[in-house]
């Protein structure tokens, strides 16, 4: 089950890196959503949420060939919500870009959602 949610999580992403529209990405997060991006030079993770420009991120990937993946490598169920950890790539330009994430999806009266977001970028 919740395989199929990520592959379709990361379906959303790569049709809006390939339109620029990010409608399908957000409408698999909760709008409690909230996620932190960071790599071991930065002092501190940076915060974002359900609001953050979604629109901006997609801007920085236009002319280029850029797609995501991400390859599951534990999964832990809870009550109402369920943990995957693993590897996301982003490969630009044939160049791949690896970090380690941490998703928590939470299971809301209108399905699955993102609740949360851990990013480390790997290099």
């Amino acid at each position: 089950m919740i395989e199929q949610i990520i592959k379709d999580y990361y379906k959303a992403w790569n049709n809006a890196l390939a339109t620029n529209d990010s409608s399908q990405v957000r409408e698999k997060m909760s709008p409690e959503f909230v996620g932190y991006w960071c790599h071991s030079a930065l002092a501190a993770p940076q915060k974002y949420d359900y609001d953050y420009d979604l629109n901006d991120v997609l801007e920085q990937y236009l002319g280029t060939q850029t797609t995501k993946s991400f390859e599951i490598e534990s999964i832990t169920t809870r009550t109402n919500d369920v943990l995957v950890f693993g590897t996301e790539t982003n490969t630009v330009n044939g160049i791949d870009y690896p970090a380690k994430i941490f998703f928590v999806w939470k299971n809301e009266q209108d399905g699955w959602r993102l609740l949360r977001e851990y990013i480390e970028l790997i290099n």
